[in-house]
């Protein structure tokens, strides 16, 4: 028998030790073999175990002697996920122990199940003193709490507290096939509910979340699940029929489909650098009843952006939505291994490339066409700062399009050029949007 809390221990080990995405780890073949509802215990012990990653070093700091050894760390991760269970799922007390205890067999490690045990008996009996101290904006790692004090003086500890809830599961109404408020009817006939997003014309908010293959006619296309900041993008590209437009970074495909439910008769090129991972935006698109194989209308390409020579055709894009790999800081809600795996040295990396990532498609976008530049930080130097810096290089050559001025626009915060969406407002992802207008053709 598979045991739930082995693999959760398993997989927690893969990512705080060897570095590896949650989002990786949670596709093995293991995880698929589970029943269901043993599949949602496993998540949501991996993930609640990554969002309290350092409330809970803090308390195992005060409960075991001494650090584990290397070769134990996975039973380190155990215990991590009983503390987790105890302190914020809310599990029986008898049930987390004993059940933790009883997976030390599973590792292969049955010596372990007296310190486990001991380790888990001694949170219960000094739960209350131990867990006091621990502030929601003190479980993130310390250089990352300077930054976003320093960058966001007036609400810091908002954005913090925000960045460590629960992310709703939010939905996209293709608008092609029906409107939101058709949409929130058929899913509270099937018992989920739902509201509109305030601010948000095509999303919305289920109150839990649900397994997709629930979700009336999610396989034909009539919804998708992304977050309302994400769902900003298409509107803001403001694409029009027959126009050439690229996603440049298009993988997973969340905003390929959107742009194609947005506008008929777009020639769409959707590129990304992994293979394996454009498969799953053509999966996407072709959920959504868009035919990839009509290379006249929709052409997924595997290639690095920057090497225009092994892709590009030489004819303009007259849109381009940009959505830069980044330090992802505005979605650690939704992913929380980015808090554990995120080191401050990444940063001025990620600045590079988004720099790289710019010029190239500054060099291939038309002349009175519009780039799109999104990234879901919340570090200036990778948004706005990093607009400025462009802009400077192209005196002449581009125009910040005001944002405020489209959409009827009421989130996020106002910056010089574009616009920055915080997490701890309106229950979005944080997410950055600028849009740049092509004046001339550099020299």
């Amino acid at each position: 028998m598979l045991n739930p809390r082995s693999i959760a221990a398993e997989a927690l080990y893969q990512v705080v030790y060897q570095g590896k995405s949650l989002t990786e780890v949670l596709q093995r073949p293991t995880l698929a073999n589970l029943p269901e509802a043993d599949k949602v215990l496993v998540k949501d012990m991996c993930f609640g175990s990554l969002r309290w990653h350092f409330a809970l070093n803090q308390i195992l700091d005060r409960l075991l002697v001494k650090p584990m050894k290397k070769k134990d760390r996975d039973v380190e991760c155990l215990i991590r996920i009983g503390l987790y269970q105890l302190q914020y799922q809310h599990t029986a007390d008898h049930a987390a122990v004993n059940e933790t205890v009883n997976a030390c067999k599973k590792l292969k490690k049955p010596w372990s199940k007296g310190l486990v045990n001991g380790v888990l008996r001694s949170f219960i009996r000094e739960k209350d003193t131990l867990t006091k101290s621990i502030k929601p904006h003190t479980v993130f790692p310390l250089w990352l709490i300077k930054r976003i004090k320093q960058n966001w003086r007036a609400c810091w500890k908002e954005v913090l507290v925000a960045s460590s809830q629960r992310a709703p599961m939010t939905l996209r109404v293709n608008t092609s096939l029906n409107n939101r408020e058709s949409y929130i009817a058929k899913l509270v006939s099937a018992g989920i509910m739902a509201k509109p997003h305030a601010l948000v014309a095509t999303a919305i908010e289920l109150e839990k979340p649900v397994n997709v293959q629930q979700l009336p006619g999610f396989n034909k296309g009539y919804v998708s699940v992304q977050d309302a900041s994400a769902q900003l993008a298409a509107p803001l590209l403001d694409t029009k029929p027959g126009m050439r437009v690229l996603d440049a970074c298009a993988a997973p495909g969340g905003k390929t489909g959107h742009i194609l439910e947005s506008t008929s008769n777009v020639f769409l090129t959707a590129l990304d650098t992994d293979a394996q991972r454009l498969s799953r935006v053509n999966e996407n698109v072709q959920r959504l009843g868009f035919d990839t194989s009509d290379n006249n209308h929709i052409t997924l390409i595997a290639a690095d952006a920057n090497e225009l020579q092994h892709w590009y055709d030489g004819k303009p894009f007259e849109r381009i939505l940009l959505d830069a790999p980044c330090s992802a800081l505005g979605v650690m809600r939704r992913h929380p291994d980015i808090k554990v795996l995120r080191q401050e040295s990444d940063i001025a990396a990620l600045v590079r490339q988004q720099q790289r990532l710019l010029e190239s498609m500054w060099q291939i976008l038309s002349v009175e066409g519009l780039l799109l530049y999104a990234t879901c930080s919340i570090l200036p130097e990778e948004n706005d700062l990093q607009i400025e810096q462009f802009i400077k290089a192209h005196t002449g050559e581009v125009e910040a399009i005001p944002i405020h001025s489209k959409l009827g626009i009421k989130w996020g915060v106002r910056c010089t050029y574009g616009h920055q969406i915080l997490p701890h407002t309106d229950n979005m992802d944080g997410f950055y949007y600028c849009l740049l207008k092509k004046l001339a053709v550099s020299c």
